[in-house]
């Protein structure tokens, strides 16, 4: 991948960086990204849902009528999925949705995310933040200035709680440390603006590993 330019949060150019090719510039993977995006969608599911079945609802220890000669159909409880407050058939019990993801697989899922964006001049990156103290217009600002509209995503490092602070009450904005990068925030977003403290190596996704 070429050079992209670094940029002030004012809009000037100050420098230029080269990416790491084997993050921005692999060849994406679209059935990989598709199959870690639903893992980590999945893991966020609480799983508490249940309902309660014909043998845990209240009632029905006796048989309603007797099996012959009222007319009415054959029933032996009311506890029966057919019954009103009745028990449910085949209805939800707590699981765990969490899914079996390999390493290498979000490795390869998140360098074709940040490719496909990388591939759309849609990575932009910042020398540093520069607030002083949290102030949302200035945020706002920042982001007119170096040319990041729609959804942006902000990685931040360790020391940019100012940053973080001034970018959260943006509505079109989220925030991620760049150790919880991952590729669904990648792909939900137009734009990935890094700073140059915070531009993934290939060594960093590799400790990093954890978004699914």
């Amino acid at each position: 991948m070429g050079p992209v330019q670094v940029v002030s949060p004012e809009g000037r150019k100050v420098g230029e960086v080269d990416l790491d090719d084997s993050i921005f510039g692999v060849e994406p993977h679209i059935g990989v990204m598709h199959q870690v995006v639903t893992a980590q969608l999945a893991a966020r599911r609480a799983g508490t849902h249940s309902t309660k079945g014909r043998a845990e609802v209240a009632g029905g220890g006796a048989k309603p009528w007797r099996q012959k000669g009222t007319g009415r159909a054959r029933h032996g409880s009311i506890r029966s999925p057919q019954w009103r407050g009745g028990g449910a058939a085949h209805g939800p019990k707590p699981r765990d949705y969490r899914q079996r993801t390999p390493k290498k697989m979000k490795r390869l899922a998140l360098a074709s995310a940040l490719s496909d964006r990388a591939r759309s001049d849609s990575v932009i990156v910042v020398d540093r933040w520069r607030f002083d103290g949290p102030r949302t217009r200035d945020a706002a600002q920042a982001l007119d200035a170096i040319g990041a509209t729609g959804k942006v995503l902000v990685v931040l490092g360790d020391d940019d709680s100012d940053a973080q602070k001034s970018f959260r009450n943006l509505p079109v904005v989220h925030c991620l440390h760049y150790r919880e990068l991952n590729t669904y925030d990648v792909l939900n977003s137009d734009v990935v603006v890094f700073t140059s403290d915070t531009l993934p190596t290939d060594s960093a996704v590799r400790a990093g590993d954890g978004d699914a």
